[in-house]
């Protein structure tokens, strides 16, 4: 079944992207929950978190570190949350890999 995130990789829909390789691709959540909301997700179709092999090691690894690096250069020096959530009980509602990069405001602890 394809989603929402398939179809912005397959450029059925426009996202305003600020990274794409072969593997991950980054872009500017449409809802944003914070000043700086960017979606970071796989290309390869993968569920959720708890659905990665050990061959996805890499992959995650790639988008953690993508991660950093955007941070950093769209919000130098300023304070991140990074975010993923596995199931619709956690609040997953496109059920492809993903994790929210949110920047520029105060957030909360516990979240949700």
């Amino acid at each position: 079944m394809s989603t929402l995130f398939d179809q912005i990789i397959d450029k059925k829909i426009p996202a305003k992207i600020v990274y794409e390789d072969e593997q991950i691709m980054a872009f500017y959540d449409i809802a944003p929950q914070a000043p700086i909301h960017i979606l970071l997700i796989t290309k390869k179709t993968i569920q959720g978190l708890g659905d990665v092999t050990e061959a996805d090691q890499a992959v995650l690894g790639k988008l953690l570190f993508k991660a950093k690096q955007l941070a950093q250069e769209l919000a130098p020096n300023q304070a991140f949350r990074l975010v993923t959530n596995h199931g619709a009980e956690a609040g997953q509602s496109v059920f492809h890999l993903h994790f929210h990069l949110l920047i520029g405001r105060q957030f909360k602890w516990p979240p949700g």
